[in-house]
């Protein structure tokens, strides 16, 4: 798990705006008669048609898009009773998920109220503002009666996620392990270790699945939960059998499962050992599972383990549940979130693990074959498509089971419609980020002496994501940690300009000799430029003593890539370089922009290149490139100058490289919106998706379009990202944020590791 300091999260939500939500209007409000639509006197005709038809707040108002995650603050993760305003932060975090995962907004409402019947009345009273209402963090046993009443006082989706997220993703993990196992629901002895709402909302649905409730044993802090100890709650009553176990070791004897919501390490290898045949462990505690994942695989081979952690197989995480959830049951206009749409959600979670895996997925785990098996019985957490196969079937059972007021009629138009929506811009950096952290690289920082660049290196370094090694002046390098009160500790730091680097010098300047020797470059000269850090990184990479170069945070873009391109230089295949950036938008995914950084005033033929570098880049995201050439033309309307450079190049891709989606001269807002392209030019073959992949046709308009959209547009720019060297290079734009450093570091590090195995 990637370590997080108290300061990086509290500077995470109180930098800029403080939280990690806001509202945003989604309707023109510029002029004065936007104003009046909006407000006064417009906004009395929807209301009097909503007093006339209740139904119609769901077509004039947000209210069909908009949940709500409601807490008293009782039962905050692993932090118990903080209070209402401490659980904030947790309940804004919620709503992120909600959106990023589902495109539902979110009101996050913290109530001061621990008295039942309060709460429920605070709920009741502001639920009309709602679609639907996420509970969440409130301590058992008052969440069973909390959510029961609501859902039968109230005619919208309800859900506790803390006792039902955990349960339907652990119960689609069930299902598969034992169908990998081959054993049968109704025959196999649980042991749930934990007895708070999780636990039992867990046990309840492998109930109603089949499991037999005489063969679970659920434990509390007191030991093995019988009816011989009296004074239980219902919910711990209802899975009292007098048995004869008191303690975990006892209960554990001949289980096929176990299942930890409770604290870490209580379970012992030993006691996995005496478990049946084929066991399956869910050992569901944060951070620290029950038991360490290691100690259990060591502990049989035969073992199917799942925990709550991302850095292991198998990871139990509500985010695949109860986005996608809420999603379908507020779709179809459900009335509640019954015992049904729960089900649907389950068997569909797990059918989905059984389909094939999306090489993105794969990828972004460092895994060539992910396939149903031991060590995938659950969903990754980042599959995009859990939105458009759980959504359809929750909505569905909703609609056969009578709870649904506005059916869906054209299942696969709402399948593509949920696709559509999400854009997916928020997974990109999740997949390249993850992808990274399977396979970590030897990172040189040539720019250590600066703040920003060893704060990144840093987040790298407890991220995962790569093994930093830091050139600069030792002596302001600790200056700078000690300042900023940084922790660099077991990160190698080389002054290149130091006694301690004579030996590397030499060397390095033999390989730079070799390289330059008819350039004009003397052995002499070679040693001593090796006291530049930009050489000395790049021969670094060059002579396989690191993995990939980051520079250029101090220093000019062109500056800071002439070591490179003398040393370790350009990739034969194409034999060009090119900048790209990575442009995320809110709605439509990642847009990829050529040349930004490099090439001036190219040719026809350089166009090609720079196409063809940028087209194999995108494919390394696992996303179609759809490349438009642009100009300020379309397709002919102008003659001569640029244009006519670009439609040659058009012409070379289209003969040379049919397989390619490439079309242009094309101006840049037909090429990016697909409606307008097909009305006017319905021959492009951009098609009906229009272009993500922008090559323009000079650096000058490159650069301005990025830079514009990045100060101009509130949109994430990571780059740039240097396309067609021989290994992993990356110049970061001056006076580039230690947001950046990382985002770019991810990204060169996944280079090497495509670099390398290529």
């Amino acid at each position: 798990m990637a370590k997080l300091r108290k300061q990086d999260a509290l500077d995470y939500h109180s930098q800029g705006k403080p939280g990690k939500i806001e509202v945003v209007p989604t309707k023109p409000y510029s002029t004065q008669r936007d104003l009046s639509l909006a407000y006064s006197p417009g906004v009395a005709d929807p209301c009097l048609e909503i007093a006339e038809n209740k139904e119609d707040v769901y077509k004039y108002t947000a209210k069909g898009n908009l949940v709500a995650v409601i807490s008293n603050g009782t039962a905050v993760l692993g932090l118990g009773n903080i209070g209402p305003e401490a659980s904030k932060p947790v309940m804004e975090g919620k709503g992120l998920l909600f959106k990023i995962f589902a495109d539902l907004d979110c009101f996050d409402i913290e109530v001061d109220a621990t008295d039942v019947d309060r709460f429920i009345d605070t709920v009741k009273a502001i639920s009309p503002t709602f679609g639907g209402i996420n509970l969440e963090d409130i301590k058992a046993p008052e969440c069973f009666e909390i959510e029961r009443r609501l859902k039968d006082e109230l005619d919208i989706p309800i859900m506790h996620d803390d006792q039902h997220g955990t349960a339907i993703i652990t119960t689609a993990g069930l299902i598969n392990a034992l169908e990998i196992v081959g054993k049968k629901i109704n025959e196999i002895k649980i042991v749930v270790n934990g007895a708070g709402a999780s636990a039992v909302s867990c046990a309840k649905l492998y109930v109603a699945l089949g499991a037999d409730v005489k063969n679970i044993m659920m434990l509390d802090s007191k030991g093995v939960i019988k009816p011989s100890r009296g004074n239980l709650t219902k919910q711990k009553a209802f899975f009292a059998n007098e048995v004869e176990p008191s303690t975990l070791s006892e209960a554990i004897k001949g289980a096929d499962v176990f299942l930890g919501l409770s604290k870490g390490n209580i379970l012992s290898g030993e006691m996995v050992q005496s478990m049946a045949a084929d066991p399956i462990v869910f050992a569901c505690a944060n951070p620290n599972p029950e038991i360490a994942y290691e100690i259990a695989m060591a502990s049989r081979k035969d073992i199917i383990m799942a925990t709550g952690r991302s850095d292991h197989p198998n990871q139990v995480n509500n985010v695949i549940g109860f986005p996608f959830i809420f999603r379908g049951a507020m779709d179809v206009r459900a009335t509640t979130i019954n015992e049904e749409m729960k089900i649907a959600a389950v068997r569909a979670i797990a059918a989905l693990t059984k389909e094939t895996v999306p090489e993105e997925v794969s990828k972004a785990y460092n895994l060539k074959n992910l396939v149903f098996g031991k060590e995938y019985i659950i969903p990754k957490p980042t599959d995009q498509r859990l939105i458009s196969i759980v959504a359809p079937a929750v909505a569905k059972a909703a609609m056969e089971s009578g709870v649904a007021k506005k059916p869906i009629t054209d299942w696969e138009k709402y399948k593509q419609d949920l696709i559509s929506r999400m854009g997916y811009n928020s997974t990109v950096m999740q997949q390249v980020t993850l992808r990274a952290k399977q396979n970590p690289k030897r990172v040189v920082f040539a720019e250590a002496d600066n703040y920003k660049v060893l704060k990144a290196a840093q987040l790298v370094h407890d991220e995962g994501v790569c093994q930093p090694i830091l050139l600069g002046n030792k002596t302001n390098i600790a200056d700078l940690i000690e300042e900023y009160q940084l922790d660099l500790e077991g990160i190698e730091i080389i002054d290149t300009r130091s006694d301690e680097a004579e030996a590397r010098r030499k060397k390095y300047g033999a390989i730079l000799f070799q390289k330059r020797n008819r350039r004009g470059v003397t052995e002499y000269e070679a040693e001593k430029i090796m006291r530049s850090r930009n050489y000395f990184g790049s021969i670094m990479v060059e002579s396989g003593e690191a993995d990939a170069l980051i520079t250029g945070v101090t220093r000019k873009y062109k500056d800071s890539i002439r070591p490179s391109l003398q040393t370790i230089g350009v990739d034969k295949t194409i034999g060009k370089v090119a900048g790209m950036y990575v442009v995320l938008t809110k709605n439509n995914g990642p847009y990829f922009f050529a040349d930004t950084t490099i090439n001036q005033n190219p040719s026809a033929e350089d166009l090609v290149d720079i196409a063809l570098l940028t087209h194999n880049a995108v494919k390394e995201f696992n996303i179609e490139p759809r490349i438009a050439m642009l100009s300020y033309s379309n397709f002919g309307s102008v003659d001569g100058g640029n244009p006519e450079v670009v439609r040659k190049a058009v012409e070379i891709l289209h003969k040379n490289h049919p397989e390619i989606i490439v079309d242009g001269d094309v101006q840049a807002n037909f090429a990016i919106n697909p409606k307008l392209l097909n009305e006017q030019f319905p021959f492009s073959k951009l098609g009906d998706k229009g272009a993500n992949t922008l090559v323009f046709p000079n650096l000058s308009s490159g650069n301005i379009s990025y830079k514009l959209l990045q100060e101009m547009g509130e949109l994430e720019v990571i780059g740039p990202v240097l396309l067609g060297m021989n290994k992993s290079v990356h110049i970061m734009q001056l006076g580039a944020s230690v947001r950046e450093i990382v985002n770019m570091t991810s990204l060169a590090v996944v280079d090497a590791q495509v670099k390398q195995d290529k």
